[in-house]
């Protein structure tokens, strides 16, 4: 991911230096544990050299590999170097132990799913402060009356703390996707070639693990199952939706016909080269963009499932190109979204001004039912309801000021007849819709990141 995209603790962990460091403490804690076992030869002292003195460098490393063409034995050369530097000539060097018994996978796929975990732990992190600051926007604004728009239509009144509340709940849901796909991650495999234990015992594989907090995987076939790896990038890109519907709200309501809330607009920032007065949704527009390709990478981990036999190495060019990504860019939409919902403008003034903006045509379904109490049938209050809208919505299509909803019902013949004053009252009040809001309030209030 490019430098614009990425936040520093979640680059640092794609970073070769850190994934080398992994590698390295996966190799000395496999030599510790064949010193425990007393099956190999290596000894405690041996194992404990090999701790105080294994490094590298990723020069170095990449100067290795352009001979070897094979980056695992490039870094095992390089840390080899380094542990055996001090070791007089002739004698027995202590870097034979490193690597023993193992495969190249066991080392990759290990470190791998450390790094998955580490970045994990951060989306998850990420997760938690933006639910609660949805949650909490959610209660600022119980009450504050908005309308209620389906297919982009006006529909009924309701309050714009439930917009808040709707993006705390979705996110809720991504944090148990995000949790349960760690855990799938969080898996380990120092099983040698094609997973038989043919040249480790299985317990070197349960120390590393156990002391790099990972599972130790049931059976691996000298890598690690590509679902479980599919099933991160899966949470990774239905979070990235996630954001990407909460981000299209906020551009949808930044519209100038609309503008009941906007994105934060800071001192000294530009909207336009060419028009002053623009104020645009451009982090919005931003993370909606970045969540195509968290969404796109997807598919190349579910590609990476299908590999020949016991394995390949097709998915990994793919897999070190995506998983980066994908965890970089949404870990830098996280922090744009977490910046825009904590300091989102909003305007109940204009809220409350876009509510009447059709004349009261978003009381079409009290009229409905008020009708059908009075006495008559469905399809012909349906009859008053609707030739009475329609001329309404003529006027608005026109920018005609013609009789409100209300006025048109009450010179209709029909409508008066079965509607009194006291009830086109009631039903002209936006808060009758709004009688049972707190039900879904009392359910936000338990909800916990």
């Amino acid at each position: 991911m490019i430098g614009r995209y990425t936040r520093p603790e979640m680059g640092r962990i794609w970073e070769l230096e850190n994934k080398f460091a992994i590698w390295k403490e996966i190799e000395v804690l496999a030599c510790e544990a064949q010193a425990e076992l007393g099956q190999a030869g290596i000894t405690k002292e041996e194992a404990q050299w090999i701790r105080d003195h294994a490094d590298f460098t990723v020069e170095e490393i990449d100067e290795i590999e352009k001979v070897t063409n094979h980056d695992v034995i490039a870094f095992t050369t390089c840390m080899a170097n380094y542990i055996d530097a001090d070791i007089p000539e002739g004698a027995e060097k202590p870097s034979r132990w490193v690597h023993y018994g193992m495969t190249s996978s066991d080392l990759g796929d290990t470190a791998l799913s450390y790094q998955v975990t580490q970045a994990c732990d951060i989306i998850i992190d990420d997760i938690k402060r933006l639910g609660a600051t949805c949650k909490r926007r959610a209660f600022e604004f119980q009450n504050t009356l908005c309308v209620g728009r389906t297919h982009g239509i006006h529909a009924e009144p309701m309050t714009f703390g439930m917009k808040f509340g709707s993006w705390a709940w979705a996110l809720k849901r991504a944090l148990t996707r995000m949790e349960e796909a760690r855990a799938v991650a969080a898996t380990g495999a120092i099983s040698g070639a094609v997973g038989t234990y043919s040249s480790i015992d299985p317990s070197v594989e349960t120390y590393v693990c156990e002391k790099l907090g990972l599972t130790p995987d049931p059976l691996s076939t000298q890598v690690l199952a590509r679902d479980r790896h599919a099933q991160v990038m899966a949470a990774l890109a239905v979070t990235a939706s996630t954001l990407e519907s909460i981000a299209m709200q906020v551009r949808l309501l930044q519209q100038s016909d609309v503008i009941e809330a906007e994105e934060p607009f800071t001192k000294g920032q530009k909207g336009s080269s060419a028009m002053p007065h623009k104020r645009n949704p451009i982090t919005a527009e931003r993370v909606c963009g970045l969540a195509r390709v968290v969404k796109a990478n997807a598919q190349v981990a579910f590609d990476n499932v299908a590999l020949w036999f016991e394995r390949d190495i097709s998915h990994s060019g793919a897999e070190r190109v995506v998983l980066a990504d994908s965890f970089t860019a949404l870990d830098y939409m996280f922090a744009k979204m977490q910046w825009m919902l904590d300091g989102l403008q909003t305007y109940p003034a204009k809220m409350e001004h876009n509510l009447w903006r059709t004349k009261g045509l978003i009381f079409s379904s009290k009229v409905l039912l008020a009708l059908v109490d009075a006495g008559i049938t469905r399809e012909d209050a349906y009859v008053i309801v609707q030739r009475n809208a329609m001329k309404v919505w003529e006027g608005i299509q026109n920018a005609v000021d013609g009789p409100t909803y209300r006025e048109r019902l009450e010179a209709d013949d029909e409508a008066a007849a079965l509607l009194s004053v006291e009830k086109l009252d009631e039903i002209f009040d936006p808060w009758d819709f709004l009688t049972r809001k707190d039900v879904v309030f009392d359910r936000l209030q338990e909800l916990e990141f």
